[in-house]
């Protein structure tokens, strides 16, 4: 190898040295295993030069370094990404997103993969469903996209269209979907009566204003003789963590309705913190701002709290997400409600913007929600207390097989046991 290309090897790897410092600071490779971690990275510089001094083909440096940074990313979990500069600056100017949207919730699993489709968005009237592989993008491929690319693309101004190549179970062809973006609506929370004396509500999204339309949808079905409730968050992806906690709070009177964690290893393991950052000085780690989220922070009911006091159900699927199922964990974990039907996907993570070398950037999950008794949600979902099916995803264009609801039939029939 040229010395003019170890330089721009050293040039371009410089900020992937850096993300995999602050990913050990931020996943505790630094201590106590530190030398695994400098191992890795020994590894990583011999990789870099037996691949430009040997493959068969000359090698696009900054090319093949984009893609380890990316790679780097994405083996820590969905939601964390490795920014461009473009991602940054757009990040740092603070300016909103446009209004319009296609109402879908993404994840990654190879390709974006669908957590959800929000109630009556242009996805859902396009019959876009839990689990279907988005493949590209206006064109794109989303092989190598992370979701927050992803789900900035799919946003516009109201009227303009996004066309997606979709890819449903075994399907062996995609299907091409257009869809016009539309301003969500407003309402987000419905309500109706299931049986005399039970009330069924179904919340599509967290957005704001989901506190109190809740509030009044139950309030609407208990003056019309309802003495429980079923809450129907399946397929519910949509909106600000704190809102799921806000929700909460109209069912729980006292106890603790969610945590939020970060790194707590020193304090676990009782490692001194001048060592570590002794450790750190000679890595030139402290140069970057690494966001902080050590120890728990409890959220608990206040005075006020527990408005409604009605036996609850809860409808949960693995397009339950976020939120929702934030909101789950705080009224399964008081016994407030038992959840009724699939294990929820697992995805309860914060990110912050670290900023890197280059004007480059690093979406990182720093911290993580975590149940009223402190089990992690993100990465492992919740378990229902009665564990029942969806029903079968259906062909692109064909029509429901049945009419059937085999969870909500579950939940009527948990109530009518309680009941007897």
């Amino acid at each position: 190898m040229t010395l003019k290309t170890r330089l721009s090897v050293l040039l371009l790897s410089t900020p992937a040295l850096l993300f995999v410092v602050v990913g050990g600071l931020m996943g505790n490779v630094l201590t106590p295993r530190g030398d695994e971690a400098f191992t890795h990275l020994r590894v990583f510089d011999d990789v870099v030069t037996l691949v430009l001094g040997n493959y068969v083909e000359e090698v696009k440096i900054d090319r093949a370094m984009e893609g380890a940074l990316k790679g780097l990313a994405e083996g820590l979990d969905p939601d964390s990404a490795y920014l461009n500069p473009q991602q940054v600056a757009e990040i740092q100017s603070g300016a909103a997103l446009p209004d319009g949207d296609v109402g879908l919730e993404l994840t990654r699993q190879y390709y974006l993969r669908v957590i959800a489709a929000r109630d009556d968005s242009p996805a859902a009237k396009a019959g876009l469903q839990t689990g279907d592989y988005v493949r590209g993008i206006n064109g794109k491929p989303t092989r190598d996209m992370s979701v927050f690319e992803g789900s900035r693309l799919l946003r516009g101004q109201p009227g303009s269209k996004v066309t997606l190549t979709v890819i449903r179970g075994n399907a062996a062809e995609p299907h091409e979907v257009s869809l016009v973006r539309e301003k969500p609506a407003a309402t987000i929370v419905s309500g109706r009566s299931v049986s005399p004396e039970v009330g069924y509500v179904r919340v599509s999204s967290f957005r704001t204003g989901v506190v109190e339309q809740l509030k009044k949808q139950v309030a609407d079905l208990a003056r019309a003789g309802a003495k429980s409730v079923i809450i129907d968050v399946r397929h519910t992806a949509e909106g600000p963590f704190e809102n799921g906690i806000a929700a909460a709070r109209l069912f729980v009177k006292s106890g603790t309705l969610a945590m939020k964690g970060g790194r707590e290893h020193d304090q676990k393991e009782g490692k001194d913190p001048k060592a570590k950052d002794q450790k750190a000085k000679t890595t030139g780690a402290e140069k970057i701002p690494v966001p902080q989220a050590a120890g728990r922070e409890t959220m608990a009911a206040q005075a006020g709290d527990g408005a409604i006091d009605l036996p609850v159900q809860v409808l949960v699927t693995s397009g339950t997400s976020g939120a929702a199922e934030i909101f789950a964990a705080a009224l399964d974990g008081n016994k407030r409600a038992d959840l009724v039907g699939e294990h929820t996907l697992g995805r309860a993570g914060i990110q912050k913007l670290v900023k890197l070398p280059e004007s480059r950037g690093l979406w990182l999950t720093y911290a993580r929600y975590l149940t009223p008794s402190g089990e992690a949600i993100h990465g492992k979902g919740l378990k229902p207390d009665v564990e029942i099916e969806d029903v079968d995803v259906t062909e692109f264009g064909a029509a429901p097989t049945s009419d059937a609801d085999p969870i909500l039939d579950a939940a009527l029939a948990r109530i009518a046991k309680k009941a007897a």
